[in-house]
């Protein structure tokens, strides 16, 4: 029965690996943002007019895409840990000899559940990043036959 029960571990093993993947990207991409966003405010003072309104678009953007990578992020490690309960519910199960599986099942679901909802809100993040990296209309100046 544990062999079995190492077995049934496995899958949320592996699911657990895939959010550290998820997370790592998620750290390295909130690392840009934050560099972006601190270029953005050493310059704010020195910029005006249409300049200055750029700059404080991007800002706000930036400020966007740091709350979602963050909630993004909460969620993967509430999910994480919903995973390890999981698996230790299992075990706790096969060495106590009770009915827990249900409660490891449910624990499985509100952890997929979880990362869903962190892969939405990535996907949101990765929208606006889409949005700010659109040139704005006057540079591409698409009048002129190059």
């Amino acid at each position: 029965m544990l062999a079995q029960t190492i077995q049934l571990a496995l899958a949320p093993v592996f699911v657990l690996v895939a959010i550290g993947n998820i997370i790592s990207t998620l750290t390295q991409r909130l690392g840009r943002v934050v560099d972006r966003s601190r270029d953005l405010q050493e310059r704010h003072g020195a910029t005006q007019n249409m300049e200055h309104d750029m700059v404080v678009r991007e800002i706000r953007s930036l400020d966007k895409r740091i709350a979602l990578i963050g909630a993004a992020m909460r969620l993967l490690v509430m999910a994480s840990i919903a995973i390890g309960l999981t698996v230790v519910m299992l075990f706790v199960a096969e060495f106590a000899h009770i009915g827990l599986n249900p409660v490891a099942a449910g624990l499985f679901i509100t952890a997929i559940g979880l990362l869903m909802w962190a892969l939405v809100l990535f996907l949101r993040e990765t929208q606006l990043a889409t949005e700010a990296l659109r040139i704005p209309e006057e540079f591409l100046e698409k009048e002129r036959e190059l």
